[in-house]
């Protein structure tokens, strides 16, 4: 047995030291991958010829009936839509990658909790799937009504050519695994050859 073990540990070892030289790449297919969910996010919310958050965001910050009813909705609308898309340029070149990941998982932990954490977990109504609530299980009829009434009145072979129809049901589940992949990002900063961060580093070292 201990003949395996040192055999197992002698293969990880060759193996994943031989790996190291890409490691640098899983943070960057993380910050790839959140560029554009948190520039289309920011952007959606901050008017870029004012540099000010779009009225309609500002309402529905602040609205209690409608919207997340949340105090200072304009200053709360500008602090989150600027973290979004100065969030997305720092990720995108890499620079101070830990420290942006913090405020962005902050935003997203508001988001999930003032305006997904009511709905439960799934981002998309599927009844199969697990975590499914009581308002996801009441989605299937009203799909299966809305096919129906499709099919019968609108030409449902191109209406769905693009893919099939769903029901948005506004969980968390996009709002929580953004915020791991930031939490990942916390740890493994922007990455070893890919960002801005591993060079400004190295140089400063070299020059101490």
């Amino acid at each position: 047995m201990s003949s395996l073990i040192a055999s197992y540990n002698s293969l990880h070892q060759q193996l994943f030291n031989r790996l190291t030289v890409l490691e640098g790449f899983a943070p960057l297919l993380l910050r790839l991958y959140l560029i554009p969910v948190f520039w289309m996010a920011g952007t959606h919310k901050i008017d870029l010829t004012t540099l000010m958050p779009f009225e309609n965001t500002v309402a529905w910050f602040g609205n209690p009936d409608w919207g997340l009813g949340l105090p200072l909705p304009t200053l709360m609308a500008f602090l989150a839509g600027w973290t979004e898309i100065l969030g997305a340029i720092f990720l995108a070149g890499g620079f101070a990658v830990r420290w942006i990941s913090i405020p962005l998982m902050v935003t997203m932990l508001v988001a999930a909790l003032t305006a997904h954490w009511e709905f439960g977990w799934q981002a998309i109504a599927d009844a199969s799937a697990p975590f499914a609530n009581e308002r996801v299980m009441e989605s299937v009829d009203k799909l299966s009504a809305a096919k129906s009434i499709l099919q019968e009145h609108g030409n449902y072979d191109w209406l769905t050519s693009s893919g099939s129809f769903v029901i948005l049901n506004s969980g968390i589940e996009f709002a929580a695994t953004y915020f791991i992949m930031l939490f990942a990002l916390l740890f493994t900063g922007g990455g070893r050859y890919t960002s801005m961060d591993y060079w400004l580093h190295r140089r400063f070292m070299a020059e101490r």
